[in-house]
């Protein structure tokens, strides 16, 4: 779909990213040579600066701690001498197998599928983006929403891990203990947030502007 509105870009405008005024393209620079927001002092820049490069490299880097997040043990159980270990997906199984869907089912969808699904678009985002790709812009732009909406959440597991290791502390009796998975996965949670923090969401429509700007 072919945007019919003129963009600020196109109109010589840009939006600060702090305070969201609307200030001409190429504003007086301040001393230091850079140019800033007229309200705010913020550096002013029509795109993110190298937005595709930092966010495949924070993509890349939340998908080599994905690994071990879902491999090594997430928590290690000790209940009078017993010692066990579980990772994601063997408490998924745990709790099926206990009758316990429900927690079940939110514990795979917040801590395996969330992550996985963000990493996959971001980097069908960034593809499609490289591409130069102008099919399904709004739907592209919403799946960006929704993977910046949701990201906070995919931390739920960590949280029942600190909360678990605070309360169960009995001695000898039982004790629970955050196991390395736990760091590497609240890693992947932390980078793609910051990956779709980095990503530019605009540009998914400079595509048209740039078949408009070599048809003229």
């Amino acid at each position: 779909m072919k945007p019919t509105a003129p963009t600020a870009r196109a109109a010589g405008l840009v939006a600060c990213s702090v305070c969201h005024l609307l200030c001409p393209g190429k504003p007086a620079a301040r001393p230091d040579g850079a140019h800033r927001c007229p309200r705010c002092g913020a550096r002013l820049h029509s795109r993110k600066p190298d937005s595709i490069a930092r966010t495949w490299a924070l993509v890349i880097a939340a998908c080599i701690f994905y690994i071990p997040a879902n491999v090594l043990p997430m928590t290690t159980v000790t209940s009078l001498g017993a010692v066990q270990s579980d990772t994601i997906m063997s408490g998924v199984i745990y709790f099926v197998q206990s009758g316990s869907w429900p927690i079940a089912l939110v514990i795979f969808i917040a801590s395996v599928f969330v992550p996985l699904l963000k990493l996959a678009i971001l980097g069908y985002l960034l593809i499609s983006v490289q591409r130069q790709s102008r099919k399904r812009q709004k739907d592209r732009t919403r799946l960006y929403l929704v993977t910046e909406a949701v990201g906070r959440w995919s931390m739920l597991d960590v949280f029942v891990v600190t909360i678990l290791v605070a309360l169960v502390n009995l001695g000898a009796l039982a004790t629970i203990q955050a196991g390395p998975a736990a760091l590497h996965f609240a890693a992947v949670v932390v980078i793609t947030m910051f990956a779709a923090m980095s990503f530019d969401p605009r540009l998914i429509w400079d595509a048209w502007q740039a078949k408009e700007t070599s048809d003229e």
